[in-house]
């Protein structure tokens, strides 16, 4: 626990911290242990990852949660891995399967020639089961999407390629837009593909402008001390360019 001292020094610190998510732990789980590990009066978040994706989450302390926003509306970047053949409620490896298809059909060819209409500007309809905390839910999780929230958004991909075909995993390099739900991604891609499929794995590498290369593990982080933490912050000004 921090002393005295050193919560004299956590009380004024402002700045970013950029954590590397593991899986099987959820964003508002990660934000709940720092604040805890150093006292903090004012964290936030911009914008959670799905608890079993891993990857760059953006932690804002202090005044640092003025840019929640612009953190939350900035471009990011996925490596995602999708598994051909299976169909879940949840659209992820974690739900219920709803379907099993056959999928040797499906060639590199084939693949490829169905990724354009992922790219650019597209329609995605959210999953029917969404990350986010509920009033009845003591944590962040999956819970059912709102039919309210159930509606087409107009979302923009910039890159989706294919970085490794090994069938039935797939996997991808994808650039897009906030708004952009891979799970969904993955679900439409299968129905394409006349075998159905789901989301295996999840990774964000970048979010407004920010690199996972830049971040901590989550471990890492919590066994900084006082000073260390201190200096672990990315200043405020000029963060997001």
């Amino acid at each position: 626990m921090a002393n005295l001292d050193s919560r004299a020094l956590l009380a004024a610190v402002d700045g970013i911290l950029l954590v590397d998510k593991p899986a099987q732990i959820s964003s508002h789980d990660v934000l709940k242990a720092v604040k805890t590990r150093f006292n903090l009066t004012k964290i936030g978040h911009g914008r959670t990852l799905e608890p079993n994706a891993t990857g760059l989450l953006v932690l804002l302390v202090g005044d640092a949660t003025c840019l929640a926003n612009d953190v939350m509306g900035g471009d990011r970047a996925y490596q995602a891995t999708i598994q051909l053949g299976r169909t879940t409620n949840t659209q992820d490896a974690e739900g219920e399967t709803l379907a099993e298809k056959p999928f040797d059909a499906v060639t590199r060819e084939s693949l490829e020639a169905a990724l354009p209409e992922f790219r650019g500007d597209i329609f995605q309809t959210p999953p029917p089961f969404s990350v986010m905390k509920r009033p009845d839910q003591p944590s962040y999780g999956i819970v059912p999407t709102d039919p309210a929230e159930a509606k087409a958004r107009l979302v923009h991909v910039y890159r989706l390629a294919v970085t490794e075909f090994a069938p039935p995993r797939v996997s991808f390099d994808l650039l897009c837009t906030k708004g952009v739900c891979v799970r969904a991604l993955a679900h439409d891609l299968g129905q394409i593909l006349g075998c159905g499929a789901s989301l295996a794995s999840l990774r964000r590498t970048k979010c407004a402008g920010f690199d996972v290369a830049q971040a901590m593990s989550f471990m890492d982080v919590l066994k900084l001390d006082a000073v260390s933490f201190k200096y672990a912050l990315r200043p405020v000004a000029g963060a997001l360019g």
